[in-house]
């Protein structure tokens, strides 16, 4: 479990393509290697992976047939930006919302508007994901946790965000550029009050 409040912004330094998945080699620039387990969780762009070593210089995950299937993560180089977040510990503060780094699909930024104080951002999403997007309601934005400022529900669909400068400045969202695939996570609670009162 996760909170969408990136820790860092990592450097790839290595993503060698597999036969169904990628090993990626991560360079973290504010957290310590040494703090890092085997086997712990992190979210990558908000994809949850497992690391699976720990160097001295990086550590290492393997991204699978399925994540790659439903998230950006097959599209990252060497050199590439990567916002990073360490697991939820029990007794944490909560500063953005439940996001369990679970890709639900992959959107499209649609419009980009630079306001000084605030980066607005258009992002194009699935239409099926779009029920779950709500105005003033949560949603994490390749792992950063946003507040949908609002909803478009017409044949295009999409929602926009406004990227505060300190999150400009601390995650990759500054980064994006026109027609850049982004991964989504809609609200979970959302998804299980649908389930629940489905007949």
């Amino acid at each position: 479990m996760f909170t969408g409040l990136v820790e860092d912004v990592g450097v790839v330094v290595s993503a060698e393509q597999r036969s169904d998945s990628v090993a990626l080699g991560i360079r973290p620039q504010r957290i310590a290697l040494a703090d890092l387990a085997v086997g712990e969780s992190m979210c990558h762009d908000g994809a949850c992976l497992t690391v699976t070593e720990v160097g001295s210089d990086a550590y290492r995950v393997l991204a699978g047939a399925e994540t790659l299937a439903r998230t950006t993560l097959g599209g990252l180089r060497v050199g590439g930006r990567v916002n990073l977040e360490r697991s939820l510990r029990v007794g944490d503060r909560l500063g953005g919302h439940w996001v369990t780094g679970h890709i639900d699909a992959t959107g499209e930024l649609a419009a980009r508007d630079d306001r000084g104080s605030n980066l607005v951002l258009g992002i194009r999403a699935p239409r099926a994901l779009l029920r779950y997007i709500v105005e003033k309601g949560s949603i994490a934005v390749a792992g950063v946790s946003l507040t949908v400022n609002a909803v478009e529900d017409d044949e295009r669909g999409g929602f926009s965000v406004a990227i505060i400068p300190h999150t400009r400045d601390h995650t990759t969202l500054g980064d994006l550029a026109l027609g850049d695939r982004i991964n989504l996570e809609v609200d979970i609670l959302a998804k299980h009050v649908e389930k629940l009162v489905k007949p």
